[in-house]
């Protein structure tokens, strides 16, 4: 184990730091979390047992590798976006973590990090910002025999719980008009159309890969997670298309046009945020 959080940076591999460019102080308290039951439903999946290395990629503010931390021997956080790193470290003191490492790189430079070799490697919604066939070859490669990558994300469209008394949903299309309004019609990540990231199933890419076959579970999703006005708009400045640069000076009118909005749709100014259960996508190395 380690004796505390060390920070190293890899360059070579260039990437667009305006996609979240502002958004990693919003992104924990706007972004709902993953299922509560996630690691116990990997760990019985995996059959973890507290040893071995968990690599968790494009970890953002650390929203996965922090849940999954303790389940391992050393956990490691790899992050380009200095800000979300900067977040992640903060994320992992607050819960207390010790052998945790944090590395500034892209998906793509893993071959080059010289990473021990993982047990687990985790991609909780950054998959398809990556090179997905070049970095499944990669993340292969580093796994150890028998360790597996796991793709983690919300699956909206499985049934839902009914909604807490006293809370309205988030009216995430009337939001997304909003934005249009002050941005454009064809949404942004970055230097990049949303439109333009593929569509192709994750199981479809890692059929293509040396991994071959892939399985999915789920975990259910958490029911009772409310959010405030202030929480709703955090959630929306957490997103790439909405990132808080991409308004320049009309920053503060779009947020006071969502408040205003958001204050219309609810009367108790209580959010419910369903994001759907936790699906898991397993693939393992032979």
């Amino acid at each position: 184990m380690l004796n505390g959080p060390r920070e190293c940076e890899h360059g070579g591999v260039e990437y667009d730091p305006t996609q979240y460019l502002g958004a990693a102080p919003y992104y924990l308290r706007g972004r709902p979390a993953y299922s509560a039951d996630l690691p116990s439903i990997l760990a019985d999946e995996l059959d973890l047992d507290g040893t071995g290395q968990l690599v968790d990629v494009g970890s953002g503010p650390g929203t996965v590798g922090v849940q999954l931390a303790r389940m391992f021997e050393q956990a490691t956080l790899l992050e380009p976006d200095p800000g979300m790193l900067a977040e992640a470290r903060s994320h992992a003191a607050a819960a207390g973590l010790s052998s945790v490492n944090f590395v500034r790189a892209t998906a793509e430079e893993l071959p080059e990090l010289g990473l021990s070799p993982a047990r687990v490697v985790t991609f909780g919604q950054s998959f398809h910002r990556t090179n997905r066939l070049v970095v499944a070859e990669a993340v292969y490669e580093l796994l150890e025999p028998g360790g597996s990558l796991v793709l983690i994300s919300h699956e909206p469209s499985r049934p839902a719980p009914p909604a807490p008394a006293g809370t309205s949903p988030i009216p995430h299309e009337q939001i997304r008009e909003l934005i249009t309004t002050f941005l454009n019609s064809q949404l942004r990540s970055g230097n990049r159309l949303v439109a333009d990231y593929s569509v192709e199933r994750f199981e479809q890419t890692l059929r293509r890969t040396s991994f071959g076959t892939s399985r999915t579970v789920f975990a259910p999703g958490r029911p009772d997670i409310i959010r405030d006005v202030d929480g709703v708009i955090a959630g929306c400045l957490s997103m790439s298309y909405a990132a808080p640069h991409l308004f320049g000076p009309r920053l503060e009118e779009f947020i006071a046009a969502l408040r205003e909005l958001l204050e219309r749709h609810s009367p108790t100014g209580r959010f419910w945020d369903w994001p759907g259960d936790t699906e898991i996508l397993i693939a393992t190395r032979r």
